[in-house]
């Protein structure tokens, strides 16, 4: 995608947008960031990411962070909501959800630094926390805590 982005390729956006009906269908649309050229963290926050366990066909919970430093483009965030929608009756494990999530976010928008934080809600007594990140942030970004507390039960 160049910098002269057709908004007209958006396909979500302003438009009735039928759910897709797995990850591998939906579509991520970038748009131009209009802040380009400077260094600053965009964070989406999804506390009901849910997916299915592909051994069982259970629904698995997750608590997902997404933190990036957009370059050119900004993912749209109607396009990434159906996007992680789309995982509802996808059968995977919670380590390939966390990390596909980032990786298609990171080829649909190409940031500068992008991270994802999958916190999951126990099943059979343990919890399983996923994080991926595409390297080392860039030099003077600045990184908040992802702000989900560890796994405590009732304790």
């Amino acid at each position: 995608m160049t910098d002269e982005t057709d908004l007209s390729a958006i396909t979500t956006l302003g438009r009735a947008a039928p759910q897709p009906r797995s990850p591998e269908e939906a579509r991520l649309d970038p748009v131009p960031n209009p802040k380009r050229g400077t260094l600053y963290l965009a964070r989406f926050t999804c506390p009901e990411f849910t997916s299915l366990c592909p051994v069982t066909g259970q629904p698995d919970f997750a608590h997902l962070v997404i933190d990036y430093a957009p370059d050119a483009h900004l993912v749209e965030s109607k396009s990434l909501k159906l996007f992680l929608t789309s995982f509802r009756n996808h059968g995977a494990f919670h380590e390939d959800c966390t990390v596909e999530v980032g990786r298609r976010i990171q080829e649909a928008i190409r940031p500068l630094w992008i991270r994802v934080g999958g916190y999951w809600y126990p099943r059979g007594g343990i919890p399983i926390d996923v994080f991926w990140q595409s390297g080392p942030p860039p030099e003077g970004l600045w990184l908040p805590d992802q702000g989900v507390p560890p796994y405590r039960g009732r304790g």
